[in-house]
């Protein structure tokens, strides 16, 4: 099997997997202590939270403090229920777990516009009594990046907290600057499943989600799993020192691809956009058929989110694509581990099955 959806998740890296063992150890070593209680075996998973806390932190803005959650949507969902500021805007192509979290705040919403690149204008027009602007920094099914810098100064020209949901730049790319809010996963960047957190800027109020033994300095009660944790700080501090190269393993993966698949037309911008992120289309592809010919690929239409519900992407939609067009889109997503032998086997597979269609 040749694994292309980076973008649903990312394999373990192996150096997270070691830094978690000896938090899932048995009775013996007591590495699966509780981190919140007082005694030595306690202290001893709490410090190594700590260390995992400044590892995330690292590949984040100075000047605030992470928070860890169950993963991404929880980090948002906080982000936009606890902090209580008014109107929200937002990107068409953010993500569902801002646009239903920020449908349920009950506040009046704006959804700010993309271009047919997939952009939002940086300076686009934001409603008066706006209180919070999110918008993502890479988009996870077409892969194009936003100028976050510039809308978050945007945002705070009238007065708003700007959210940048990082999922698929943290640790990728540099941080977004000038965001008041951001929220990342771990298992995007080779992380374990279950543990994100949010990044909240020195001075910017935030209320607890979620209500109990008031950990996490009161804003996310529950006890923290050490083995998350240490796995999470691991895999940042690894993406943090292999972004260089990994930026440029993707980039020459990317290229590869396109060339092989040179008649397939590009959703999203073609030079504001993650290498590791490949959106496409081909007018009249039969997307459940190319999927079932190339059962050795894994590879998806667009979010893992979002798929299954028979309605085109609301992203490729968003972008000017028609639903034939939208319908008609595949997702290559590349990583760490992806080989060039496995980008090119499985390109000229799709290609192949493609051409069988008659497309």
């Amino acid at each position: 099997m040749i694994y292309l959806d980076h973008q649903a998740t990312t394999p373990l890296a192996p150096e997270a997997k070691e830094a978690m063992l000896p938090w899932l150890s048995g009775p013996e070593a007591m590495g699966f202590a509780n981190p919140h209680s007082m005694h030595k075996p306690g202290r001893a998973a709490a410090a190594a939270v700590e260390v995992a806390r400044e590892q995330v932190a690292a590949l984040l803005p100075k000047g605030g403090r992470v928070t860890f959650t169950s993963g991404a949507t929880e980090a948002i969902n906080q982000a936009i229920l606890a902090v209580p500021r008014g109107n929200i805007a937002f990107s068409a192509i953010e993500h569902s777990a801002v646009v239903n979290a920020a449908l349920a705040s009950g506040a009046d919403v704006q959804e700010l516009p993309v271009s047919a690149e997939g952009l939002v204008d940086p300076e686009v027009e934001i409603d008066d009594g706006t209180g919070l602007v999110a918008v993502m920094q890479v988009n996870n099914e077409i892969g194009t990046i936003q100028p976050v810098a510039r809308l978050a100064e945007r945002a705070h020209e009238v007065g708003a907290l700007f959210l940048c949901d990082a999922v698929q730049g943290a640790g990728k790319i540099a941080p977004p600057a000038g965001a008041d809010l951001i929220a990342l996963t771990a298992h995007k960047l080779y992380g374990p499943k279950g543990i994100g957190a949010l990044w909240v800027r020195d001075g910017v109020a935030v209320a607890p989600l979620i209500h109990g033994g008031g950990q996490e300095s009161g804003l996310r009660s529950g006890t923290l799993s050490p083995a998350l944790c240490a796995g999470f700080g691991a895999a940042a501090a690894l993406a943090k020192v292999r972004m260089d190269a990994d930026f440029q393993h993707l980039s020459g993966l990317a290229s590869l691809a396109r060339s092989i698949l040179s008649r397939w037309g590009l959703n999203g911008s073609e030079i504001s956009r993650w290498p590791g992120n490949l959106s496409l289309h081909l007018e009249g592809l039969n997307f459940p058929r190319l999927m079932s010919d190339c059962r050795e690929i894994a590879f998806s239409a667009g979010s893992a989110c979002g798929s299954g519900t028979g309605a085109p992407s609301r992203v490729l939609t968003a972008i000017g694509l028609e639903a034939r067009q939208a319908r008609s889109s595949i997702r290559l997503g590349f990583g760490r581990y992806t080989t060039r032998e496995e980008v090119e086997e499985a390109c000229r597979a799709i290609e192949i099955a493609a051409v069988a269609q008659g497309v």
